[in-house]
């Protein structure tokens, strides 16, 4: 069983629950057969959704949940009051070491509750950042944080720089990768106290690729591997990211259909146009992961079809083969380590 890699998937939460998040399941286990799903939700909804495929079914196991805890709700009652709920249940897996990891397009709150309280932190971590992968015109970048911490210190900061370096090297292969912090200049002098504070730090890390102040205009052109931010930040520019993206589209097909030439032009290009929004899909890159945790917490979008849930499944198999809590572990332990000895 040790080859396989137990995701609990949260099949009540998100705008398109349960129905996507049960067809990503059932697309995942179709794609890999080293894959064991743990459907939690109510167990009579679940087994009628998946009914309607046809899958390897000692792929998919149901865990019933009977509670749902709904994005309006305070996230650290419901994870208190609803210990039946889907996103407890699944996250109890992993606490007990019975589930590699936990996926969910729920409640966001909760997910950042759960799992600090659930799930809990590695020994020396003092924050998990959520941390999305961005499309950019070298590939892709990673954002953290995104959502999380949004009061969060230099200490902090730093403590993402790290965390973020590990996962882009062992979970996308991007060796020594580039570190930059969100600013509004180039100039070391420019940015709030917070920047100021971190930028010294971080230029003072040997194990951190640090390469100085990204201002947002340079993200989407891949300046960094690694941005990093405090939350606020974060989620403002993913947010504005994903909508200037959704735009632009949409522009573009209207602009396509506006005459006869328009579209005769657009069957011309609809093949290299189609490969290009691939790329600068985020639905293609899986969830973010909450980084950090004594198990791997995966949140994706609450309006997630099942490409993105599958996506976000297949996404674990690597983290748990890199071993990367493992490796965030052993980098922060020498982090304090060298900070004694200092």
């Amino acid at each position: 069983m040790s080859d396989i890699t137990r995701v609990a998937l949260d099949a009540m939460g998100g705008d398109n629950a349960p129905k996507e998040i049960v067809k990503g399941a059932v697309e995942a286990v179709k794609l890999r057969k080293d894959i064991h799903v743990l459907l939690t939700g109510r167990e009579e909804v679940l087994k009628k959704e998946l009914s309607e495929y046809t899958y390897p079914e000692d792929q998919i196991e149901i865990i019933n949940a009977t509670e749902v805890i709904e994005t309006a709700e305070p996230p650290v009652m419901a994870i208190r009051r609803k210990k039946d709920s889907s996103i407890v249940v699944a996250m109890n897996l992993v606490k007990k070491k019975e589930a590699d990891a936990f996926v969910s397009a729920g409640s966001t709150g909760a997910v950042l509750v759960g799992g600090q309280l659930l799930v809990g932190r590695i020994k020396g971590v003092k924050r998990p950042p959520l941390a999305p992968l961005l499309p950019t015109l070298k590939g892709v970048s990673l954002l953290i944080d995104c959502g999380a911490n949004v009061d969060a210190r230099s200490s902090h900061l730093v403590q993402f720089a790290r965390m973020g370096t590990i996962y882009m090297e062992h979970v996308l292969g991007k060796k020594n990768p580039t570190v930059g912090i969100v600013n509004i200049g180039a100039e070391e002098e420019k940015g709030n106290a917070l920047v100021k504070e971190t930028f010294p730090i971080l230029k003072a890390c040997k194990d951190i690729h640090f390469i100085g102040s990204v201002e947002a205009r340079e993200i989407p052109y891949g300046a960094a591997d690694v941005i990093v931010c405090e939350a606020f930040v974060g989620n403002v520019i993913l947010k504005l990211y994903e909508g200037v993206g959704g735009a632009l589209v949409k522009k573009i097909k209207k602009g396509m259909m506006s005459s006869v030439r328009s579209k005769i032009g657009a069957l011309l290009v609809k093949p290299a146009l189609k490969a290009t929004l691939k790329d600068f899909d985020s639905s293609e890159y899986g969830g973010a992961p909450l980084l950090g945790l004594n198990g791997l917490v995966v949140k994706t979008h609450g309006s997630s079809t099942s490409k993105e849930v599958c996506n976000s499944i297949i996404q674990c198999l690597t983290f748990k083969e890199q071993r990367i809590n493992e490796k965030i572990r052993e980098a922060i332990q020498k982090a304090e380590d060298e900070q004694k000895e200092e």
